[in-house]
């Protein structure tokens, strides 16, 4: 291991993303330097004057690679559903689900109740107990149903996996996010 290498193992340095791709990396010495792991770069002199692979960006794809930060166009994020920390797009407005709670548009998932399969068109940033059924009147936490579960998942909204296969506009049910079950299954475009 060459002498950069090692250092950027060794030395205390604390790395802080900025987003974008650009990492804040608050060195032993005292001195803060910004990494451009994308591009390659780093403000600090051994990059700049001597076009070395400095520890700075050595130790950006340390803590990436290691998850303890997030890679580029990524932030941490904690999944509203779980309680999980979890890495997501910069610039998504979906709610910042992790891998285990995400429904793609498109997922068969599987109604805990009926044993129904649904296909989910989206999931809403809307809670249970927010999330109103016109059609019903109630909220979908208030929905009988769906008695028992919380008040505060996250609402999926799903067609009957029937429905979708026989209608053109099939119709769009909101459901607890805990009522679901993945599956390993996605309803294909013939």
């Amino acid at each position: 291991m060459d002498e950069r290498a090692a250092r950027a193992w060794t030395e205390r340095m604390a790395v802080r993303p900025l987003g974008g791709g650009h990492y804040a990396v608050d060195s032993q010495s005292g001195a803060t330097y910004v990494v451009d792991l994308p591009h390659g770069r780093c403000t600090c002199p051994d990059h700049e004057i001597r076009h070395e692979r400095c520890k700075h960006l050595r130790r950006v794809a340390i803590e990436v690679t290691s998850h303890r930060v997030p890679p580029p166009g990524k932030r941490r994020a904690t999944c509203p559903q779980c309680g999980v920390e979890t890495f997501v797009p910069e610039d998504s407005d979906e709610p910042a689900l992790c891998g285990a709670c995400t429904f793609e548009p498109g997922d068969v998932v599987l109604d805990r109740e009926t044993g129904d399969r649904l296909v989910v068109a989206g999931v809403n940033a809307e809670r249970a107990d927010e999330y109103v059924v016109e059609s019903a009147g109630c909220t979908v936490s208030e929905y009988e149903t769906n008695a028992g579960y919380p008040g505060d998942d996250l609402v999926v909204e799903a067609s009957y996996l029937g429905d979708t296969v026989r209608r053109e506009t099939p119709r769009v049910y909101g459901f607890p996010h805990s009522r679901l079950a993945k599956t390993d299954e996605r309803l294909l475009d013939s």
